[in-house]
């Protein structure tokens, strides 16, 4: 993941381009003059919250499109197919995608969902054939997996009552903001690069509209404050996660 991978990728121009967000909360200026502002208090803080939570909220919306949109090489970010040029030169594709469900069923239930996507994922080599030192270390998952993916990484034995080599291995994020029920993913978060980008441009701050010449002061009696950033979310590198769409 040096220098020269860095260069290659430059050929690729991939570029994430930043969006713009806001949170308004309008306040009717008689309040303010009346001191009735206790209505006021839970939408402020909704406000506030919405700041907090952009970050997740943009990462969970990419992990959500991650098999449907293209990532640096043209190839959606998890796919069958990403191009990986070979010692020899020649190209070859590499998959970082799975159909299995995630399962704690039987020993090879579990190997073939979560210890396939592991080993391949440690597999991955470099454009010189040497590994890349992949050490995944998130289960992410949605609510419905919750339960399954903490048994795998937590039980000392599967439901068929055979040892569970897998428990300890990774850390468990479940999050109700994925949208699909069965896609979960293995992910690679201990290096510099990671698989996927919160990219800022300005941190959210607060803004707000109290001039008494201002159309909506004016001619409302409104006040308004809020948030507002520039941020947006993206792809790093692939070989960083592995998913599986959980249909088999």
């Amino acid at each position: 993941m040096g220098d020269k991978v860095v260069k290659s990728l430059e050929a690729y121009k991939y570029s994430i381009v930043n969006n713009d967000f806001e949170a308004t909360v309008s306040v009717d200026r008689n309040d303010v003059e009346d001191d009735n502002l206790g209505f006021y208090g839970p939408q402020a803080q909704m406000a506030g919250q919405s700041a907090k939570q952009l970050p997740d909220e943009i990462i969970m919306e990419v992990v959500n499109r991650a098999m449907s949109t293209p990532c640096f090489d043209g190839q959606n970010f998890i796919d069958t197919d990403h191009p990986v040029r070979q010692v020899n030169g020649s190209m070859a594709s590499v998959s970082n995608k799975g159909t299995k469900i995630l399962s704690v069923a039987t020993q090879a239930a579990a190997a073939a969902s979560f210890g396939a996507a592991r080993m391949a994922m440690r597999q991955f080599k470099d454009e010189e054939g040497r590994p890349l030192g992949i050490t995944p270390n998130v289960l992410l998952v949605p609510v419905a997996l919750g339960d399954v993916a903490r048994a795998l990484v937590t039980n000392d034995r599967l439901n068929d009552g055979t040892p569970n080599p897998y428990r300890g291995s990774v850390v468990v994020i479940e999050d109700a903001r994925l949208i699909s029920d069965t896609a979960w993913f293995l992910l690679d978060t201990t290096k510099a690069v990671r698989p996927f980008i919160y990219q800022v441009r300005k941190e959210p701050v607060f803004v707000q509209q109290t001039d008494a010449n201002s159309d909506a002061v004016f001619n409302r009696r409104e006040f308004k404050f809020g948030a507002e950033a520039r941020v947006a979310g993206g792809y790093g590198f692939w070989q960083m996660a592995w998913g599986s769409d959980g249909t088999t």
